[in-house]
């Protein structure tokens, strides 16, 4: 079976680069993501397409466009349409053609995008109406019950809506029933409880969906993470971990939140540092 991946921008973000490097100060991160007069920086929402046989699997959603303006503005939302249906529709996916959504966790900025973009009046809505959606079980169960320190975070309605859909599996181990072989899922508490990372086996090594583990570049540092992560010192051993598993079977890393690079390989630096090299800006339909 053929497997071909692309990367999918939706709607962009401008967010506090103090909250997004944690305890790192702005002399040091500031260099990798420079702020604007509002101390923002630039940050992707980016989606990978599978095309795995007959399938389209759609590995997140971005923020989307289901906020009012008033939030948008609030949350750095830069454009007032759906984009990630747009960039779909670019590639020959419509909605209706989307067999698979797999979410790592149900934060907004990663599963916004499944809804429809706002309109007055009407209440939130799925916007891919055959999709089967693949979540982890804890990080669904997150959203349902949130704690007081990220209940901003979530959208309330999400969960009803997508197990009223019939087609929501959800995930307590590596494998999932939906997505079957050449699928691995990886689970990381440190962001938030049962995020879940999707791996992609392929011919160039295995291609891991970072989520919030590692939202970008400047993130591949091990002792860098944001100021959203609800257990810092567990997602650094965490990462710690994963990076030094994906090196030594060659994988690579796919980012979500970086502006301006979707993909690199690992390597190390002259001190043994894991660190990201050989970047892409995205994939356009390369055989996995």
């Amino acid at each position: 079976m053929t497997r071909r991946l692309w990367s999918v921008l939706g709607n962009a973000q401008k967010l506090d680069g103090g909250a997004m490097f944690g305890n790192a100060p702005k002399a040091m991160w500031n260099q990798w993501s420079p702020a604007d007069e509002h101390n923002r920086i630039d940050l992707a929402c980016r989606c990978l397409v599978v095309r795995d046989g007959t399938r389209t699997i759609l590995c997140e959603a971005g923020i989307g466009a289901f906020f009012p303006p008033d939030l948008r503005t609030r949350y750095g939302v830069q454009e007032d349409r759906h984009v990630l249906l747009e960039q779909l529709a670019a590639i020959g996916v419509a909605p209706a053609d989307v067999d698979v959504v797999v979410l790592s966790h149900l934060h907004f900025d990663h599963a916004g995008g499944v809804l429809a973009a706002h309109a007055p009046g009407r209440p939130l809505a799925l916007a891919f109406p055959n999709a089967h959606f693949v979540v982890g079980k804890q990080a669904f169960e997150r959203a349902q019950r949130p704690h007081a320190r990220d209940r901003a975070s979530f959208v309330p309605e999400l969960p009803g809506l997508l197990a009223a859909t019939g087609r929501l599996e959800l995930v307590d181990g590596d494998r999932s029933a939906v997505l079957g072989d050449g699928f691995r899922l990886h689970r990381s508490d440190g962001h938030t409880p049962g995020m879940m990372l999707a791996e992609v086996a392929g011919t160039h090594g295995p291609l891991l969906f970072c989520a919030d583990l590692i939202p970008g570049l400047p993130w591949v540092r091990r002792a860098i993470t944001m100021g959203y992560d609800r257990f810092p010192e567990l997602l650094i051993d965490e990462k710690s971990a994963l990076l030094a598993d994906l090196l030594a079977r060659g994988g690579r890393l796919f980012f979500t939140h970086d502006p301006a690079v979707a993909v690199c390989r690992l390597g190390r630096d002259d001190k043994g540092n894991i660190v990201g090299s050989d970047t892409a800006p995205g994939l356009f339909g390369e055989v996995a």
